[in-house]
């Protein structure tokens, strides 16, 4: 028998407390099960009633509660008579990519009468994300919240809040969503806009019979309140404000981030950010408001607010002060571009952190609109974009296509032909004054699925670059399956002689979703090591509608442990 000696020991001893610790930490982790049913179900909003799809009857949809180190398990039936999808918006699914749900992309749709489960680990992520459907435009009222606490035993790098509250805001049409969308595909114009936003499903007290139904969100002297506020609006980016009450920012997207202080925030779709207020007021009412910020030029946008009450409940507070009008907020102007550049560039990770400084993929993407020909057997009344074209949108001048008969994920893992092809430009075929006055024999991109294929652990760097190609527009876009840092953003065209120097590799903040400037550019910054296709998208859900996407195959690398996990037996059929 050979012998045991005291470096043997040691690497025993070190490797079972190892051990150990990993199981007590497995220990802690839970396993939550839930059933989603996806149906009709009668609404009212802005007195009409209107048979709308949900999730278990309720607008917004549950609120799902984990841990980091949880394991959710969703099994979702679908009731409704559309086919349908969830998506978990910014889970980054590791080696989980069958459930990260876009339809086409990772999965077939579940069809009516059909259910498929999702299950997935959460891991290293704190704070707010939301899950939502990613079939057509069933997102626009099938969405809810999605909060990740610490690890148990774990705190937050801030004072315990006295109550936390998810404020979703939303969007509301007094139409079905899906015919407003089929409409617009079948003439090339751009969709009607919405009637109403939302705050947690309820337009307010601006609107026509909302007032007795007003979201209250309760404060008392002295506290501290954790708002975990996401926008789930389906095409607007909103201004969100508290009357006499100022934010202290701490997190988005799941990450945290260095604290400041601001009076108003901005989300695009997509987009959480998680902040504190303290009950620093006389006790009385305050509304909680948000509207439009719409950077396009001169197209049509949903001029309306909606409103919340923030109810002081002290003991204090007399009787009438709850019968008083609430103080409303002063919020931005609709076009107010530069408290919105004012409130993004101030976003820090909270300490230093490991950038990627060495790139293996510099990557440029331009991003915008565009409008097509109209096609010789179409008829005029399918044609009613400007001047007889039908609106779409591209990235690298590539219209984004969903296949037809095989997703993606699917048909990259079963090695099927001729879904999709791998020649995406890793930059624009054409060179052109991006953010200048374009060309109008530019503005029609081609139609195609094509994918840009990244190698496991690649370090990947990407320059968004916005286009006036009709019209500029900040466009909220939206990686699937990884945070980034955003290093810098501007402006203008951007230049890599000059603008490498507002990189900032030190402590740029950790993001799912960055809204691409109007008129401008973003730099993100990430390491490819999740194997999977993975969508990027403008979360304006006119746009992806419009092809103004790309998807990122990022390949097994080396051994199980980097490899994309087998696909659920009850994975849905194409």
């Amino acid at each position: 028998m050979g012998s045991f000696n005291n470096s043997h020991c040691c690497i025993f001893f070190f490797f079972s407390f190892g051990l150990l610790l990993l199981l007590a930490s497995f220990a802690n982790a839970k396993v939550h099960y839930h059933d989603f049913v996806i149906q009709a179900t009668p609404v009212k909003r802005l007195c009409n009633t209107h048979s709308t799809i949900t999730v278990n009857g309720m607008y917004p949809g549950p609120t799902l509660e984990v841990n980091d180190g949880d394991t959710l398990v969703v099994k979702v039936t679908n009731k409704a008579i559309y086919n349908a999808t969830i998506h978990w918006h910014g889970i980054r699914q590791i080696r989980t990519a069958w459930a990260d749900g876009p339809e086409m992309v990772t999965q077939c749709p579940i069809r009516p009468g059909m259910s498929y489960t999702y299950r997935f680990t959460i891991q290293g992520q704190v704070g707010t994300l939301w899950w939502h459907a990613h079939s057509s435009w069933l997102r626009a009222t099938v969405y809810g919240a999605l909060i990740i606490h610490p690890k148990e035993g774990s705190s937050y790098p801030f004072p315990k809040p006295t109550r936390e509250t998810a404020i979703l805001l939303g969007e509301w049409w007094n139409a079905n969503p899906m015919d407003v969308v089929r409409q617009a595909t079948l003439t090339g114009a751009t969709p009607n806009i919405s009637d109403a936003y939302t705050i947690n499903g309820q337009p307010g007290d601006l609107y026509s019979c909302s007032s007795q139904d007003t979201v209250v969100v309760p404060i008392d002297s002295g506290e501290t309140n954790l708002l975990r506020v996401i926008n789930s609006a389906l095409n607007q980016q909103l201004f969100f404000a508290i009357a006499n009450h100022q934010f202290t920012v701490v997190g988005a997207d799941a990450s945290y981030i260095k604290p400041f202080t601001t009076s108003v925030i901005v989300l695009g779709p997509g987009q959480t950010t998680d902040v504190l207020i303290q009950g620093n007021q006389p006790p009385s009412r305050y509304y909680m408001a948000a509207r439009a910020y719409a950077s396009a030029q001169n197209a049509p946008f949903d001029n309306t607010t909606t409103t919340a009450i923030l109810e002081y409940k002290s003991a204090t507070c007399p009787k009438k002060c709850l019968s008083v009008t609430p103080v409303m907020p002063t919020l931005p102007a609709f076009n107010d571009t530069n408290t919105v550049t004012g409130f993004t560039t101030k976003f820090r990770s909270p300490q230093k952190v490991e950038v990627p400084t060495e790139i293996d993929e510099s990557l440029f993407f331009t991003v915008g609109l565009g409008l097509n020909k109209c096609p010789p057997n179409f008829k005029s009344n399918q044609c009613q974009g400007p001047n007889g074209t039908r609106f779409t949108a591209s990235m690298n001048n590539a219209s984004f296509v969903l296949p037809a008969n095989f997703s993606l994920l699917q048909a990259h893992h079963q090695r099927i032909p001729g879904v999709f092809t791998t020649d995406f430009p890793a930059n624009p075929p054409l060179k052109f004054d991006f953010t200048g006055n374009v060309s109008r024999s530019i503005w029609q991109p081609v139609s195609g699925t094509k994918v840009y294929k990244l190698k496991y652990g690649s370090r990947v760097q990407i320059v968004l670059q916005g286009t006036r190609i009709f019209t500029a527009e900040n466009h909220p876009i939206h990686l699937h399956g990884y945070d980034f840092y955003i290093i810098a953003e501007g402006f203008g065209n951007f230049n890599p002689s000059t603008d490498t120097s507002k990189f900032n590799l030190v402590d740029p903040p950790l993001r799912n979703t960055v809204g691409l400037p109007v008129g401008g550019w973003a730099v993100i910054r990430f390491v490819a090591d999740n194997p999977g296709v993975w969508l990027m998208h403008c979360h304006l859900d006119v746009h992806i509608t419009w092809g103004l996407a790309v998807a990122l195959l990022v390949e097994n690398g080396v051994g199980e442990l980097q490899a994309l996990e087998a696909p659920p037996p009850d994975l849905p059929p194409c």
